[in-house]
């Protein structure tokens, strides 16, 4: 009888363990869903790379503001170091403005802060610490780009352009977006699939 009851204990302890799984954690290395192309992107704060505390709101751009998740160590998004800085660059003035963010786990301020140095990136870059805005956003490797409008509404999500080799590119996706609404004009391709090295998350 001891040994029926322990047996019915074991199993009811079974099927609650597995319920609390279900429900309440997610598989190692599974990327929560983006948001939705014309989904609102509520503001945001995080540190910067001199640990101060800087907010969406505070970076956006009066036309949008495109932020990008980068790497330090990531090849894919160091092979992007120069595109990403002349679309700063191209941009800031037409009312667009780029923010990067760095959500790896293993990749602390200090050594975003020398890398960006190293690299001449000039746009302002904040660390997510426990990838809280990259599992906001969906985003799941880097480099990998989201264009909000100057309401903060998603209008691009994905790849920069299609290939990491510069010589190589046919599609600048996302400058095709950004252009696009500047000119006031829909956005054909609002997604992209992005591609590069998969954000090492806590």
């Amino acid at each position: 009888m001891r040994t029926k009851n322990l047996s019915i204990l074991f199993a009811a302890m079974f099927v609650i363990a597995g319920a609390i799984f279900a429900t309440g954690a997610r598989a190692e290395g599974e990327v929560p869903a983006p948001p939705a192309i014309g989904a609102t992107i509520e503001d945001f704060t995080l540190p910067d790379v001199d640990n101060k505390d800087r907010s969406l709101k505070s970076l956006a751009g009066k036309n949008g503001t495109v932020l990008l998740f980068i790497a330090v160590q990531c090849p894919v998004s160091n092979a992007y170091n120069e595109r990403m800085e002349k679309l700063a660059a191209d941009y800031k003035a037409k009312g667009i403005a780029v923010v990067g963010i760095n959500s790896n786990v293993a990749e602390d301020a200090a050594a975003v802060k020398a890398h960006a140095s190293e690299h001449k990136l000039s746009f302002p870059i904040l660390k997510d610490p426990g990838n809280k805005i990259a599992d906001r956003l969906g985003a799941a490797v880097t480099p990998e780009a989201y264009f909000l409008d100057a309401n903060n509404k998603l209008i691009y999500h994905g790849r920069i352009d299609n290939s990491r080799n510069a010589a190589q590119v046919e599609t600048s996706d996302l400058r095709n977006a950004l252009d696009s609404a500047l000119a006031g004009k829909a956005v054909e391709k609002t997604e992209a699939k992005a591609f590069g090295c998969s954000i090492k998350r806590a």
